[in-house]
């Protein structure tokens, strides 16, 4: 099985994240909407939607929105939320073509794969789900920051459960390895994403038909620097 199948289907995975919590995801989708300043009958899919908390957020603003990700357990958990449309389905593969005019990869939802190849099938595959110049949003770190404030090792306690995280570079990956420890009972599970900049993902992006129109390094939509930056937000289009 995948690091990606196996950690994301984990309970693990949302608790050590929580505290990504729903008021950050509001903040950020409302900045976006601002930006964006989209039509309300416009159709939105959020591609590796994990729990649905930005999608959800989307449908509560007025719009027409679709989630998918490859994770069922992620998928069954959003059952619950409004009765929206969510599928599992692996992000490599079109979900409809030529059909929404906004989708989101957000939260560092990328770069999962082992070749070049399926990481710019997942890129085309985005666009390919979109019309005519709709727009892609992309949420990923900024890997230079990342790597420049690297913490090797640390420990966190949440809900009684102990993490034991070890993060390092390997083979151009930035790798995050996970020890959990609940009561009596140890589970291993891995982080694995490749390091990409922004001209890979410019190269990327014009195989796909996209051109990147403006580049944000926060969720404050604060322009990016490749120092300083936390994130790398694209808002790219799509063009024929």
């Amino acid at each position: 099985m995948s690091w990606f199948a196996n950690w994301f289907d984990s309970r693990y995975y949302h608790i050590l994240y929580k505290n990504r919590d729903e008021k950050e995801a509001i903040l950020f989708i409302n900045r976006l909407i601002d930006y964006l300043n989209p039509k309300k009958n416009i159709k939105i899919i959020d591609i590796a939607c994990g729990k649905g908390r930005h999608a959800s957020h989307l449908n509560k603003l007025g719009f027409d929105v679709t989630g998918i990700d490859l994770s069922k357990n992620s998928i069954s958990k959003t059952k619950n939320r409004n009765k929206l449309n969510f599928y599992v389905h692996d992000m490599r593969k079109t979900y409809l073509r030529n059909y929404f005019d906004i989708a989101t990869n957000l939260f560092t939802s990328f770069g999962y794969f082992k070749s070049e190849k399926e990481n710019q099938d997942v890129m085309n595959s985005m666009s390919e789900n979109l019309k005519e110049e709709g727009l892609l949003i992309i949420d990923f770190i900024n890997m230079k920051n990342a790597i420049t404030n690297l913490i090797p090792s640390e420990r966190k306690e949440i809900n009684n459960i102990k993490f034991q995280i070890k993060k390092y570079i390997k083979s151009n990956y930035l790798i995050k390895d996970i020890i959990v420890e609940e009561k009596k009972e140890k589970f291993n599970f891995q982080e694995k994403i490749k390091i990409l900049t922004l001209e890979d993902f410019c190269k990327m992006s014009e195989i796909a038909g996209l051109k990147i129109i403006n580049i944000f390094g926060n969720y404050q939509f604060d322009l990016f620097d490749e120092n300083k930056s936390e994130r790398l937000i694209l808002i790219c289009k799509k063009w024929t």
